[in-house]
Order: structure tokens, then C-alpha cells, then sequence
């Protein structure tokens, strides 16, 4: 991925520094992380994005109309740039890039928890206070996803680090270890 990073981390570096500057830090992130699940959930919108046919200012006023209002005028403005230059199909790639700017520069750990159901407010707190003794930090951000493949249980990755507690894991181990055996 170094070469998608030399167009991803400018654009997510100058981005960060003007969101710092104008003090909308957290803002911005929460709203990245919103716009990030748009994007990812909207295969139609990504699709007329990254379209050459459609025209530049077509695809600004199309951001403006979606946009307008639900985020800060900075991002409004940084998304219609990213129009602007050719590279809003690379929005999603951006984004993820200045959540990991965000991360390093306030030494927050991401860890990402699969499960195959939703997990309740009770079983996210246990399993948080785990993953903060195992990352040896409380300073965490938790990724939460659904994968009902797992049968049961949870995946957890922090870093290298993974914690296989699914149901699915225990089978296919279990699987390993009788295929050793005989």
C-alpha cells in the first residue's frame, strides 16, 4: 500500500492540521468515522464518486447536498477538494488514513472485536477491560464488527496480537489437534 499512502496521507495530514487549528479535532474524527460507514454501506455512492463520467461539479454539488449541514464547513470543503483533485474515489482510503494519524498522535491503540452477534453494553465493557490489560494501555479504541461465521464468541486484534475466543476457532483447533493425533 505505499504508493495508495504517497495520495492518502497528504491530503489526511493537511486535513488533521486544519481541524487542529481550528480547535474541531474531535468533531472531525466522529464525523470521519460517520462518513467512513456511509461510504462503506453506499456502493452506489462510492461508484458515482469515483465516476469519470460524471463532472467535477456535478459530484461537489451532489457532496453538498449530502453533506451539507451533517458535518463542519471544513469537511464540506475538504471533500469538495477531494472532488476537486480527482481523488474523492480515494475517500475511504483518506479517511482510514487520518484515523490512523489521529491514533498515533495521541497513542491510542485500535482494537478490533468480531463477534457473531451484537454484543450488549455489559459484554463490551468485559471484554474492553481485557483488551486494555492485553494492550497494557487504557487508552483504546474499540472497532466492533459482526461476523455470525464465528458461530459464537469473539476474535480480538490489537496490533499483531489475536485473541481467537470464537466457537469456530475452538472447532477448527480442535480439527488440528485430532488431525495431529491420527
Amino acid at each position: 500500500m505505499p504508493l495508495l499512502n504517497t495520495i492518502t496521507t497528504p491530503y489526511a495530514e493537511a486535513f488533521l492540521q486544519v481541524a487542529e487549528s481550528s480547535k474541531e479535532v474531535k468533531k472531525v474524527i466522529s464525523q470521519a468515522k460517520a462518513i467512513l460507514q456511509i461510504w462503506n454501506d453506499s456502493p452506489e455512492l462510492r461508484e458515482a464518486m469515483a465516476s469519470p463520467v460524471l463532472e467535477i461539479e456535478s459530484k461537489k454539488v451532489a457532496l453538498e447536498k449530502i453533506f451539507s449541514g451533517k458535518v463542519t464547513s471544513s469537511f464540506l470543503n475538504f471533500l469538495k477538494l477531494l472532488a476537486e483533485r480527482q481523488r474523492i474515489g480515494f475517500l475511504d482510503a483518506v479517511l482510514e488514513r487520518l484515523l490512523e494519524l489521529y491514533r498515533e498522535q495521541r497513542n491510542i491503540a485500535l482494537a478490533t472485536v468480531t463477534s457473531a452477534t451484537a454484543l450488549d453494553e455489559e459484554q463490551e465493557a468485559a471484554i474492553l477491560k481485557k483488551v486494555q490489560a492485553i494492550a497494557g494501555t487504557d487508552n483504546l479504541e474499540l472497532n466492533l464488527k459482526i461476523d455470525p461465521a464465528l458461530i459464537g464468541g469473539f476474535v480480538v486484534r490489537v496490533g499483531s496480537k489475536v485473541i481467537d475466543a470464537s466457537l469456530s476457532g475452538q472447532v477448527r483447533r480442535m480439527g488440528l489437534s485430532l488431525a495431529r493425533v491420527s
